[in-house]
């Protein structure tokens, strides 16, 4: 029997295998572009003339790498839901492949606005999510704080729970044990981050890392093939948002009220905000 969504997945394959093609055809171009530089740094006289070229062959390798890794994600997703099509396991997620990718599990994006506050998230599996939502819960966490500070931060054993007082014994219970979270940059800004949970030794000055956080900042925002929507992975929270004003006018309170009740309720049921917001959607009485 064909999985539900079976036509929409089938062009979710096409559309990633096309992306990563063009993503391996940049790469290409970069690569060769790089090459002609450090000829021409090699074989000129002047020291300035080889000084520029070898910045200019660098940008390219760099370049060449993001187009490359950027590939390797698309091709991934890719490979997974064409194995899903034919049956085998269950409807993936693109950040399934960024985790893998980075040599971890469990990994997640955060979107946020000018003003840090959290608009979207995507996930690679449901512990990254929990995570997540711990952090939307309670307005602290490695997300938050390398979004904000713009700055890789990285945290583990007990120095989680004396960073975040709040957020760190929740986390540290759900049996993560280190986090490692880098901002998502442009020059225009930061407009998010990324969160790995239980990273691998050394992965915060790995090329990996650097070379994924680019190939990211172009795929969710940058450049022709830009995918904010991450293949339908991105949540936007919208039934949160649905729930907020359903609340709001059944109990006669403002927006922001509505919402830090919903927050609160998930943080004293040990549950996601989604899951409150789909009951009080469902009717059921709150609180």
């Amino acid at each position: 029997m064909e999985p539900q969504g079976y036509d929409e997945a089938l062009g979710l394959v096409s559309t990633a295998r096309g992306r990563a093609s063009r993503a391996l055809d940049r790469a290409e171009r970069a690569a060769a572009s790089a090459a002609r530089h450090e000829h021409l740094a090699a074989s000129d006289p002047d020291p300035d003339c080889r000084k520029f070229h070898t910045h200019v062959a660098q940008t390219h390798r760099r370049s060449a790498a993001c187009h490359r890794s950027f590939a390797v994600l698309h091709a991934a997703f890719a490979d997974r839901t064409s194995a899903w099509v034919r049956g085998k396991g269950s409807r993936p997620r693109f950040m399934t492949g960024v985790a893998e990718a980075l040599g971890t599990a469990s990994a997640a994006i955060t979107l946020v606005d000018s003003a840090q506050n959290q608009l979207a998230v995507a996930v690679s599996d449901e512990p990254a999510l929990s995570a997540q939502d711990l952090e939307f819960v309670l307005g602290e966490g490695p997300s938050r704080d390398a979004a904000y500070e713009r700055r890789p931060v990285h945290s583990a054993g007990a120095q989680i729970e004396r960073r975040w007082p709040g957020y760190g014994p929740v986390f540290t219970s759900m049996g993560f044990t280190s986090v490692l979270a880098v901002p998502l940059e442009t020059q225009a800004g930061c407009f998010g981050s990324l969160a790995v949970f239980d990273p691998r030794a050394g992965l915060l000055r790995s090329t990996d890392l650097a070379e994924v956080t680019a190939a990211l900042t172009r795929i969710v925002l940058l450049g022709p093939d830009a995918d904010p929507e991450l293949y339908g992975g991105t949540d936007h929270r919208d039934v949160v948002q649905q729930a907020v004003g359903v609340l709001s006018v059944r109990i006669g309170c403002g927006i922001a009220d509505a919402l830090a009740l919903i927050k609160a309720r998930a943080f004293a049921d040990e549950t996601t905000t989604a899951a409150i917001a789909r009951r009080i959607l469902n009717g059921d009485p709150y609180p």
